[in-house]
Order: structure tokens, then sequence, then C-alpha cells
């Protein structure tokens, strides 16, 4: 006894020793401070060729405030923080403000973290990763779709998410993406519009008019490019392979090339060029969106290129439309042998290409043909020059929907709670189970195997599924961080931020009002769980368990509430620094982190589960502040469902004393506060086995029947009764 007595002095001393160290331990602010000066730095920096930086004013009336660049009168872009445009909370409750430097093409060309309120990032995760994370959008553009994490749609940029402030970095991309879209809709960026959305031109069904070849290239429906010698020397003109010598006016006037081309998916100039069967039967081969495009060629250079391969790319001939090259492979590709059309003139060469609907090709927008010309130097290297054509679709070909206003994008924490919906769904049918199991409690404490099977495979759920998958492990921080929320203006946003953090909080809130701290403390809590089946591990190895003198053991409760009040009264100046404080709490080392930290988190934390071997949930009894700022409010609770006899205590003590946590008095009152909701003295309420007072009921009994069984019966017209009733 002396022996476990020294073990325990050492014990508290070790335990109040980093209590001390945690609490005096040197406080960093997480909040960046970046001054003007190093913003303009990083404009500056951004754009090179600038000749000056413009104030940070309004880009336009009652519009977001931005630095503008110059070289000389020209516009290069634009800096403005995220915080000007949209405020997002992050896991402090409080934006992460970010500046973003954009191009007048909607490129971003830096990013910088400018402020932030977020402690998850002072302690085991470095500050610098969130820097690092920012700085990856550099080189994306305002239109590209970002998602943090990893995805599988092409369509999609995946940014790496870092580990353990899932919720900041999310904030953080939808805070820069937004805001950048939004900047750039305000000035029409990158062909962005804050006020509508023009969706594509559709062709007009079932107009056809017979025409000539005449008609079509009189109104723009065919159109043409045509070079000349002269055209292409003075293209090259200045490079390694210009035109040497001085050529004639007659070689400068020789047709290099003559295109002509026209979309062949409006009936006019399709059947006019094709006739009826030809056309028909290019309809039917053309995918739903698919676009036909009809160009014919003369002269001495081929628009299809000499090099062409099967299973290769037509390297001279491609289309652009806002920004959008467009190529054509073997695939796009059908001979085009005739042309019926009167007053057809006749080409050397002529194709059909198909513009897939990959593209988005609106024929209603503007494009261009795109003709590249390449001139030999050497034997390996090459000088590439293009002419570009201009083409619009005729308006009486087309019908042109009415401009959508572009709605809202959705709430972030919508999108979030759709992509965790496997996770919800998972956690909503454990809590339905448990609470199922909380209410017919009566009923299954009867059932002893069946009854402590339940609760091992619900630890061994929660520990793995709640803690290290879900990421689900409450905290007293959650705590101050809600408080905190209503000094300020409170948004319910940024709690439905984690959607097992939010689940579990409202469940825990229910609980807690019906029946006490006990549900969750018992069994929704990971780092509990898993202390619980540490000890009954132990146990099953016969390894010797200690408890402490009750009169010791009540007093040490009062430790766990001394903490809570110092973390509180952190918490009203900073949360930032509560959160540092908070690593009293070993939650975020073991299940955010998964043990990745520096050796004193982690050595602390394999204590705290080592010391379960001999005496079971430590930490829970007398440490947890998160326990304690839920045994406040759960003194209002509105059910007591623990049923006890007039015997518990006075003169029975076998649940006091068979009490894991020794939550039961020796008068045999159980103190609700410390109760878990094991349930094991409701299992040994019910046992006639084990419960003294069923046990004697039992005796007394058997001893009757027994007594009874010894009398003989006497029968008494047709009823058969004992001869001594």
């Amino acid at each position: 006894m002396k022996s476990y007595s020294r073990s325990l002095q050492q014990y508290l001393l070790s335990l109040l020793f980093m209590i001390t160290t945690c609490l005096i331990s040197p406080v960093v602010s997480a909040m960046v401070t970046v001054t003007d000066e190093q913003k303009l730095d990083t404009i500056t920096r951004a754009f090179p060729q600038a000749t000056s930086i413009g104030e940070k004013l309004p880009v336009l009336a009652d519009k977001p405030l931005a630095w503008t660049a110059y070289k000389g009168d020209e516009v290069l872009g634009y800096g403005f923080e995220t915080d000007d445009v949209v405020k997002i909370p992050a896991y402090s409750g409080k934006p992460v403000n970010t500046l973003v430097v954009m191009d007048i093409d909607g490129g971003i060309l830096a990013t910088r973290v400018l402020e932030h309120h977020e402690p998850i990032l002072l302690v085991g995760i470095p500050e610098q990763k969130l820097f690092d994370f920012v700085a990856a959008y550099e080189g994306l553009h305002v239109t590209d779709k970002v998602r943090v994490g990893a995805g599988n749609n092409e369509d999609v940029l995946n940014v790496d998410v870092i580990a353990g402030a899932t919720v900041t970095v999310i904030v953080v991309n939808e805070a820069i993406m937004r805001s950048a879209r939004k900047f750039a809709q305000v000035l029409g960026i990158a062909g962005l519009s804050e006020q509508a959305i023009t969706p594509p031109a559709t062709i007009k069904p079932g107009q056809f008019v017979k025409a000539d070849w005449t008609t079509l290239t009189g109104d723009g429906s065919v159109r043409r490019l045509m070079l000349i010698e002269g055209d292409i020397d003075k293209a090259f003109e200045g490079t390694a392979t210009a035109t040497k010598g001085n050529p004639t006016a007659e070689e400068q006037q020789r047709m290099f090339i003559d295109m002509y081309y026209a979309p062949l998916n409006i009936p006019t100039i399709g059947r006019n060029l094709l006739g009826d069967v030809e056309y028909d039967w290019l309809m039917g081969e053309l995918g739903e969106g698919d676009q036909a495009l009809a160009v014919m060629g003369k002269g001495q250079y081929s628009f299809k290129g000499n090099g062409y391969v099967r299973g290769g790319i037509f390297d001279r001939t491609q289309l652009q439309q806002d920004g959008k090259s467009i190529s054509f492979h073997d695939t796009d590709y059908y001979r085009l042998d005739d042309v019926y059309i009167d007053g057809f003139p006749g080409f050397r060469e002529m194709a059909i290409f198909i513009i897939r609907d990959q593209y988005d090709f609106d024929l209603g927008s503007p494009w261009q043909l795109e003709l590249l010309v390449r001139r030999q130097k050497g034997a390996l290297e090459s000088v590439f020059t293009s002419f570009q054509a201009d083409y619009l679709t005729p308006e009486k070909y087309l019908d042109r929907p009415e401009p959508i206003i572009e709605p809202e994008p959705e709430a972030l924490w919508v999108s979030i709670w759709k992509e965790r919906a496997f996770q919800i769904i998972v956690l909503t049918v454990a809590l339905a189970i448990l609470f199922i199991v909380i209410f017919i409690q009566d009923v299954l404490v009867r059932y002893p195997r069946l009854m402590h099977g339940i609760r091992r495979v619900y630890l061994v759920f929660t520990v793995v599924f709640i803690g290290w998958y879900a990421l689900g492990q409450l905290s007293v921080v959650n705590v101050f961080t809600f408080m905190n929320a209503f000094q300020g203006d409170f948004q319910w946003d940024l709690f439905l931020l984690d959607p097992m953090l939010f689940i579990l909080w409202g469940f825990t809130a229910m609980t807690m009002l019906l029946w006490g701290r006990g549900i969750f403390c018992g069994w929704l809590c990971p780092f509990g769980a898993a202390q619980e089946l540490i000890n009954e591990l132990a146990r099953k190895l016969k390894i010797k368990q200690y408890d402490l003198p009750f009169a010791v053991h009540e007093r040490l409760w009062a430790l766990k509430y001394i903490i809570l009040l110092g973390l509180f009264a952190i918490s009203l100046e900073s949360l930032s620094q509560a959160e540092r404080f908070a690593e009293i709490e070993p939650f975020k080392t073991t299940f955010l982190l998964k043990f990745h930290r520096d050796w004193g988190y982690v050595f602390y934390a394999v204590f705290l589960l080592v010391i379960n071997i001999f005496t079971r949930k430590v930490y829970c009894r007398y440490v947890c502040p998160l326990g304690a700022a839920l045994a406040i409010p759960a003194r209002l609770r509105l059910f007591d469902w623990l049923k006890r006899r007039k015997e518990c205590g006075q003169p029975c003590k076998i649940c006091a004393n068979e009490c894991e946590i020794q939550a039961i008095h020796p008068d045999g009152t159980i103190n609700a506060n410390e109760c878990h909701q094991c349930l094991d003295c409701q299992v040994t309420y019910y046992r006639d086995d084990k419960c003294p007072p069923l046990v004697q009921k039992k005796r007394k009994k058997a001893k009757q029947e027994a007594a009874l069984g010894k009398i003989p019966a006497v029968e008494i017209d047709d009823l058969t009764v004992r001869s001594g009733a």
C-alpha cells in the first residue's frame, strides 16, 4: 500500500508538472500582422513591369477596395483583400484575411495571408503550413473550380488539405476563390459578369432556305481566308526563317492558300453544301452538343498537312473561342468528297471537322479559324506563325435565350454536408441506436452478456469511427468558441462547417438535458472510450487494479473544475491563448494529429492512456475540463433513471465497490456529475445472484418452496391444496 501511495504521488506530481508547464508556456498570438508596406511589396513583386501602384480605393462606386497596378496609363491588374469582398468565418469564428493579386485576364499572380485568428494552427500544426497552402493558389485562374482534398473530377483542381485543420483550409479556399470571382464579376474580368449569364445560342429549328454559293459567301454564311506569299514572308520577318533575297512582285502575289469554312449544323448552310442525304447522314453521326465544320482550300499549302497520320492530330488547323483552343484529332475528321451547291468553284482539298461537346463551343459567340504555318530551320528545329480568320454566325440562323441571373453559390456548409454524407448517415444511425439503448436500458440490463457486448462494440466504434476517421472528438475549445461567438456577430454557419461536431454537440446537449453528462462521457468521447477499452483489456489479463481512497478521490474531482475556470478566464481575453492552454486535453494529439507531434505531447497522451492499465479513466475523473464544462449544465437534467434500493450503501456496498470510476458515494448515492452511464450498477440491480436484497429474497423463496415440497397434498372435490394451507 505504501508503494502504491508513492506511485500515486509521483503520478500526481508528474501530472501537475505538465499542467504547470502548459499554463506558464509563452503565449504567441494567432494573429498575423502584415503592414501596408509589405502588402505593396507583394503586389509590386507580382507586377515587375509596373511603373506605379495606386492607392487602395474602390474599383467602382460602392464596390470593393483595391490597389491598381499601372504600366504608364495601362492597367496591369489589381490587389485586394478577401475581407473587403466576402467574409466567411473560420474555426476561430473570424475570417482569414488574404491578399489576392490578379491580372486583368483573371490570373491569380500572388496570395498572402494578412491576418488570421486560427488557434488550431498555433500548437501542433505549424503556421507556415497555412502560408504554403495559400501560396499554392498562385498560377490559378479565377474561373478554375478548386476544391480541398483529392478528387477524380478532371474539371476540378484539387489542393492538398492541411491535416488537422480541415475547416480552416476549406474556409480559406472558399474565401479566395469566391472573392476573386466576385471581384472579377464587378470589373467584367475573364468574361464574368456581375449581373447575368447569357446561355449559349441555339440554331433555329426547321429553318431552310435554298441558296447558291454566291449567296452563302455574300451573306457571311461561308467565310474566307486567303493568303499570298507576301503575307507569309512578312509574318516571318525578323525570324531565323525569314525569306532570303528579293522575291519578285509576281512571286509575292502568288497564292499561298485560299480557304473557305462554314458551320454545317445550320440547315441552310449544311443542306445546301452537302445535299439532303449527306446532311442527314452527318447529323446522325454527331453526338449531342457536337458541331460540324466544313473547311475547303486550294493553293500550295495544305490546311491538313502532310505530317498527319492516323491516331495523330491536325497540327495546322484549329479553332479559337473565348481563349479556348480547339484541336482536331483523327476521330474528329470526315472526308468531304462532293459539294452539291450551285456555283461551287471546286477545291483541291476538303474536310469536315467535328467540334466535340466537351469544348462548350457556342455558335452564337465570335470564333476564329486559326491556320498555323511552319518553316523549317535546320534538320530538327522549326518556326511557327499563325493566321486567324473570324466568324460570326448570322443572327437569322440563331435563337438567343434571355440572359439569366447567376445564382449565388450555395452556402459553404451545405457543400461540406453533401461531401460528408456518408459520415453523417453513419453517425446519425449510431446515435439513434444509442438513444434506443439508453431508452430501453431497464430491459437490456437484465441480459448482462448482451448489455456488455453492445457497450464494447459501441466503444470500439467511438474510438475508430468518431475519433480517428470522422475526427469527431469534442473539446472544451468548442465550448469557448460558442460562448465567444455570442460576444460578437453570432453566425450558425460557423458551427455548421463541421457536421460531425455539430451533430455530436446537438445530441450531447439533448441527452445532457435529459440524463446528464454521462451519455457523452461514457459512450461518445473517443478518448474516454480508448481509456475504458485499455482498462477492460488489462482486467481480462488479470492486471492488478488500484483505486484511491474515496476521501482523496472526492477531493481530486475539484481539479478539473479549477482547470476549466482557468481556461475560461483565459478565453475571455483571447480564444487563441485558451486554445494553447487547452493542450491539457490530449485529444488533438491522439485523434486530430494521430500522434504525429513533438515527443512531449505524444508522451503526455500516451501516459494518460497507459495509466488506465492500472486505474480506469484517470484523465476523465480528475483532469478533463470538457467533462467539467458538461457537468455544470447537466445539473438541470430532467430524468434520473438509475434505480437504487433502500439497502444501497447501508448495508450493501457492492455497486459502490464495483463502480470503476467511483461515482457512487459510500452511502450508496450516485453522483450524477461524475457518472458515465456505463449501466454496470443497473446490471447488478437486477441480478438475483449478486444484489444482496435479491439474493436474500431468492433464498427465502427457495426455502419456502423446499418446505412446501415436504408437506403431502390432499385432494378435495377435484381441487388440490396443501394440507397446511
